[in-house]
């Protein structure tokens, strides 16, 4: 079978990702090996032909984020994992149909360009947000309600969207049963209550703010951070959504 060229490619956008038309270029049985883009493009059609709640879509969606993860842009910043977290809302609220912003349109670009450019957009703006805040002097003032908002936020995006609800319910279930019993023996050094469920736990909405966090434990916001990224978000990989 031929690789998927551009050619094919545009011809996919515009037949709108419908899951037939596709398999008449890529046939998903093959032993081919596939880009993450084809791969993304294939499991794009296939959210889109499920029902929105459904619990296929819901799994699609979860092989999608697992299969973007490492392919995101990064930065090393205390609110980018905030950034990254409202990204992935946006994902799966947006991919298949508009209902907080313009649906997901294959004809302007991959899906990675497409959550790239929100989660820039979304990382900056919270940039700018403490850079004000810290202009007036109120720059702790600021963290603090900034993690009111996104739990406002968060609240709103799940009434708002019954998909992502569900999904979330089943990743924080997985999150507090530890199937594996290894979120909560990995800590931060010196720290055994400061483990990888305690942060998944409180970083699930209503999310505990960063700086609440650093309060609470007696530890710097970078640390916490850096060990939610190193640690934490690479075991969300083995979430599976239920069948």
């Amino acid at each position: 079978m031929l690789p998927l060229n551009t050619n094919r490619t545009k011809q996919i956008s515009q037949d709108n990702l419908d899951i037939e038309k596709i398999s008449d270029f890529i046939d998903p049985k093959s032993d081919r090996y596939f880009s993450v883009e084809e791969q993304v493009l294939l499991l794009v059609a296939e959210a889109r032909s499920h029902l929105p709640g459904s619990v296929k879509r819901q799994k699609t969606l979860t092989k999608i984020i697992r299969l973007m993860s490492n392919k995101l842009w990064r930065e090393d910043t205390p609110y980018y994992q905030d950034a990254l977290q409202q990204t992935w809302v946006y994902l799966c609220q947006n991919l298949c149909e508009s209902n907080t912003g313009e649906a997901y349109n294959p004809s302007h670009g991959s899906v990675i360009t497409w959550l790239n450019t929100y989660l820039k957009q979304r990382s900056q703006n919270l940039y700018l947000e403490q850079i004000q805040q810290a202009d007036t002097g109120s720059a702790n003032t600021h963290i603090l309600e900034l993690g009111q908002v996104n739990e406002t936020s968060d609240q709103e995006y799940l009434k708002a969207n019954h998909n992502i609800s569900s999904l979330l319910e089943d990743l924080t279930t997985w999150v507090e049963t530890d199937p594996k019993n290894e979120l909560r023996c990995i800590y931060i050094e010196g720290h055994p209550e400061v483990t990888c469920q305690e942060l998944l736990r409180r970083r699930l909405p209503p999310v505990t703010s960063w700086k609440n966090l650093a309060a609470e434990f007696d530890l710097p916001i970078s640390t916490l951070s850096s060990f939610y990224q190193r640690h934490c978000i690479p075991r969300l990989g083995e979430f599976d959504a239920p069948k």
